[in-house]
């Protein structure tokens, strides 16, 4: 959509007015949480490093995403792109399933020739539907053919509440009629879900912040205007007046969602002093205009950046209690030395010590057999500790390191051993 400023100033004020008076009561938090008043059917904050879940409302139902499904689409380009199956400056000819989508869309004609950057920077910042469309059916050969690849890769990824119909997140009543799947249901999501695909996003190809965080984008170069980005939240709107009350410090993603069925959608990513979050919030109330979402997202932002620090429960170079040496076979000595390898960090409430309940050893080979030199690895420690932003119980993995050499021992002395 292409808008005047005066007209967007207009539509917020509207908009935001409309949302104060029909808004509906905040959800309720999960048991043992603060209760941030999130107008949204569902929420979660993440630590973008750790996938730490630090707060969440109703974070495992299956809601429509909307425009959020285009996140997995932006995944799986990025994916091919690295594994040298597409090329950003591949060209590619528009189809007729693209030429008829409908909503947010960068007007493509059946015909039409554009790389697949071209289509991939529309659908991450323009939300293009017609874009997202043809992106599938260049990778898959249709698009359903590519929803099976975004319903496998899915379940791959842990999104156990996720369920794509098509690569828009449209419902199934706007897909184009010829092109729409056989059967019912619709495209659904969890806030848990959309949070996992934004970790492993952010995680493994974190050069797609780059495009996210592009404030807007002129398609083509005869356009007379440029499409602002969806997302108001972005930093670099904090010098635009109709979104200044919007933008957040560090928010350098990642995606916008909205359909009548859907409400207002948003995962948000934002850094500050080397700490990354993750935030979703789906179903807030209101108009698509309102920027309501951003707000109940600064909710989060504001709670995790506010009420969290770091917190190392396990350094590295750490004795565990219970297995400070372990034994080794056919060595000069009998025992070795074993320490943690790295810290275990996570986000914890202010003043709030993370409390560890137990740790289990793994030996990669029990026993050990000499030789081994210092700092080879050993085997795996899980350490179970109390999450203290939720109060879950929680393990991580770590590897165990020889804190000594251990020499493979003489057949004289492993024979009086042995007498």
């Amino acid at each position: 959509p292409l808008f005047s400023k005066r007209w967007l100033s207009a539509v917020l004020s509207l908009s935001l007015l409309t949302t104060m008076l029909l808004a509906k009561p905040a959800s309720a938090a999960e048991p043992g949480q603060v209760n941030l008043q999130i107008q949204a059917d569902a929420a979660i904050l993440m630590n973008a490093s750790t996938g730490q879940v630090l707060y969440q409302m109703n974070p495992d139902e299956a809601l429509p995403p909307a425009s959020m499904a285009k996140m997995m689409t932006e995944y799986l380009v990025e994916k091919a792109v690295a594994e040298g199956k597409l090329s950003w400056d591949q060209v590619v000819t528009v189809g007729e399933n693209a030429s008829k989508q409908i909503g947010s869309r960068v007007f493509l004609a059946q015909g039409d020739k554009h790389t697949i950057k071209e289509l991939y920077q529309a659908t991450a910042i323009a939300s293009a539907n017609d874009a997202v469309v043809q992106l599938a059916e260049t990778m898959a050969g249709s698009e359903q053919a590519f929803v099976d690849i975004m319903n496998q890769t899915a379940q791959e990824l842990g999104m156990t509440q996720t369920h794509f119909i098509n690569t828009t997140g449209l419902e199934r009543m706007y897909m184009p009629e010829k092109f729409r799947p056989e059967g019912e249901g619709e495209t659904l999501m969890s806030a848990r879900d959309a949070a996992i695909l934004a970790y492993h996003i952010i995680n493994e190809m974190p050069q797609v912040l780059e495009t996210a965080k592009i404030p807007s984008l002129k398609f083509r170069e005869r356009d007379k205007d440029s499409t602002p980005n969806w997302n108001w939240m972005l930093e670099t709107n904090k010098d635009i007046p109709n979104f200044r009350k919007f933008a957040y410090e560090g928010v350098d993603g990642l995606k916008t969602g909205h359909t009548d069925t859907s409400g207002n959608c948003f995962t948000g990513t934002a850094i500050r002093n080397g700490t990354r979050l993750i935030a979703v919030v789906m179903g807030v109330p209101g108009d698509m205009y309102d920027g309501q979402r951003f707000l109940e997202t600064a909710k989060l932002f504001d709670y995790g950046f506010n009420n969290f620090e770091e917190r190392t429960i396990v350094e590295a170079k750490t004795v565990l209690e219970g297995f400070e040496t372990v034994k080794v076979k056919k060595g000069k000595e009998t025992t070795l030395p074993i320490a943690t390898a790295q810290d275990i960090t996570i986000l914890a409430p202010k003043g709030v010590q993370g409390e560890i309940k137990e740790s289990k050893l793994e030996l990669v080979q029990d026993p050990l057999l000499a030789p081994i030199k210092q700092g080879d690895k050993v085997g795996t420690a899980t350490i179970t500790y109390i999450d203290p932003a939720t109060g879950d119980t929680k393990s991580a993995a770590i590897d165990m390191l020889a804190q000594d050499d251990v020499n493979k021992a003489s057949w004289w002395r492993l024979m009086f051993r042995a007498i």
